[in-house]
């Protein structure tokens, strides 16, 4: 299908190869490295990205730094949003060691038992809350640090270690006095039976250390000597005769081509998983033809079914100087970092969201539809604090927008970005449920739990209470909590829009898996890094064609009055 140089073929023949090879070593191709070696499987792993070491990407406090960073961060923006007034927002991928999970905010959440139950009922036959829950459990190794929950739901021996803050500064008790106040109940762990409430958050940081899947899954992968990370640039899947036999890569200034005797595992993001698609000729038929890319399977959904969480940051200034806020300046910055060095320990040592929430929008809505991040500091993702000094904030947004977008080519260069257009806020739902999201925030932080520390609101700022003056404020200031998802989606495979089958092999092409976030047919209830870890140890189990874990019948809570009362 394509012209190779010289040099691709020379390599080709030389037999750079094992029996899999996954693009990308973040979230789930970590996951699927650790797997298949460790069930003597050959594997190589492709990265473009660099090394994850250093301070920036290991201490958890400083989460900030990594995502803003060229050298670690793909650089990817959005097309002009048009519901968002043409703003063109940033879209994070992790370019390094770890991918998304080195640069990520370490949140750690499963998503809610439904949103697995509708991927089964959507076409992804085998992959409801009970199937996928043994492997939840399988990857974790859950550490409650004496906060409660309930043991029997998570895993204790697995790779991923899972903690939670300390949780000692006084704003933290406060948020979760306040939901109580305002009538949501408590949940010990929201990761366990009950998602539903307010309570504790866990964050992949162990040791002081973010716990990354390089951390988890890809250096004890290495040391299986099944498995070799290579350093290169994807450029595409090479196709003979309907069969993927390798990847086209770029690597140290030559074109070569890594061999896969069994199967190629896409692992590359909700943004290049689909773009590599397209540049081997899986895609919208007419799409790839308008580029000048041979067509080798037309599949429409590939990089259809954009979704995200959007989210905004509603401030609090504070009356009490009680914030992270004390920490602002060189010096503190630099004791917090010099400690964390020298002991892995003190504020460095966790990334600060410690307190979360989970509650339903309005009556009727069977499960969680807002998600709440508390912050004992008023700052942004790109570390710019609020000029009020001392604050504090809820990161809230709706969990299932009904917004669709999609990832498209600029070009059939590989070296160019692809275009992704989220077309967020295009539907009117999205603002109602917007709007009750800035709402039921004010509701939290006006109850007595917070009097001795609310001093005003900051944002959107008490001026604004109209539907028509909190849209106009949600336009210009919306952000992209960094959960892109659903590109090449899981689905039947007589469904004309699915990418993969529920065992992740692309349809209409042999030896080709995608294996992470992308095939999400619907977006999950929380962050994404964990489900992404779980999509890889499940599609590990599909390749390595060993059988399934026995399902687990545990059933997620759902509100008693669901149907008729909001909390």
């Amino acid at each position: 299908m394509y012209l190779y140089t010289r040099n691709a073929i020379l390599n080709w023949e030389s037999g750079m190869r094992a029996e899999y090879v996954i693009v990308g070593a973040g979230s789930a191709g970590c996951a699927l490295a650790y797997r298949l070696a460790e069930a003597g499987r050959r594997v190589i792993v492709i990265e473009h990205g660099g090394s994850d070491a250093g301070p920036f990407v290991q201490m958890p406090a400083a989460l900030s730094y990594p995502m803003n960073m060229r050298r670690y961060d793909w650089g990817y923006r959005t097309q002009p949003e048009p519901h968002l007034g043409g703003r063109r927002l940033v879209a994070p991928r992790g370019k390094v060691i770890g991918g998304s999970s080195s640069i990520n905010g370490m949140v750690y959440v499963r998503g809610h038992g439904e949103d697995y139950d509708h991927w089964e009922a959507a076409g992804a036959s085998g992959w409801s809350f009970e199937q996928v829950l043994p492997y939840f459990k399988r990857m974790e190794h859950w550490h409650d640090g004496g906060h409660g929950g309930d043991p029997a739901w998570r895993g204790h021996e697995g790779p991923l270690h899972v903690t939670r803050g300390p949780r000692d500064n006084p704003l933290h008790a406060a948020f979760v006095a306040a939901g109580t106040e305002a009538g949501y109940p408590v949940t010990e762990d929201y990761n366990g039976h009950q998602q539903e409430g307010f309570g504790p958050m866990e964050m992949t940081v162990w040791k002081g250390r973010r716990w990354s899947a390089a951390n988890a899954y890809l250096r004890p992968a290495l040391r299986h000597q099944k498995c070799r990370l290579v350093r290169a640039f994807a450029r595409r899947v090479v196709i003979e005769g309907g069969r993927a036999v390798g990847v086209e890569v770029a690597r140290k200034g030559r074109v070569e081509i890594i061999g896969a005797e069994a199967e190629v595992i896409l692992a590359a993001s909700a943004f290049n998983s689909p773009k590599l698609l397209m540049l081997s000729g899986i895609g919208p038929g007419a799409h790839l033809a308008a580029h000048g890319i041979e067509v080798v399977a037309d599949r429409a959904g590939v990089g259809q079914n954009l979704q995200d969480h959007l989210e905004i940051y509603l401030q609090m200034a504070s009356l009490q100087p009680v914030t992270l806020y004390r920490y602002w300046n060189l010096v503190s910055k630099g004791m917090i970092g010099a400690r964390w060095l020298l002991t892995k320990a003190g504020l460095g040592a966790s990334n600060q969201f410690e307190s979360a929430a989970f509650v339903r929008s309005r009556a009727g809505v069977k499960y969680p539809d807002i998600q709440f991040h508390f912050l004992p500091i008023a700052v942004r993702y790109d570390g710019k604090v609020a000029a009020e000094g001392h604050g504090f904030q809820a990161h809230v947004g709706p969990m299932r927008s009904a917004s669709r977008g999609a990832v498209t080519l600029a070009s059939a260069e590989a070296a160019a970005a692809p275009e992704i257009r989220f077309n967020y806020m295009s539907c009117e739902e999205d603002w109602a449920d917007f709007r009750a999201c800035v709402r039921l925030t004010r509701e939290i932080f006006a109850q007595e739990a917070f009097a001795p520390f609310v001093k005003h609101e900051i944002q959107p700022g008490s001026d604004i209470q109209s539907d028509a003056e909190i849209d106009a404020f949600l336009k210009d200031h919306v952000e992209s909590a960094y959960h892109p998802c659903g590109t090449c989606r899981m689905g039947a495979v007589d469904d004309p829009s699915a990418v993969v089958d529920p065992e992740a092999r692309v349809i209409g092409v042999e030896g080709l898996r995608v294996g992470d976030s992308s095939i999400f047919p619907r977006i999950p209830n929380g962050n994404l890094n964990g489900p992404s870890m779980m999509t890889g140890e499940k599609v590990a189990d599909h390749i390595l064609g060993r059988g399934l874990l026995p399902p687990d019948r545990g059933a997620a809570w759902l509100h008693p009055d669901w149907q008729a009362a909001q909390r």
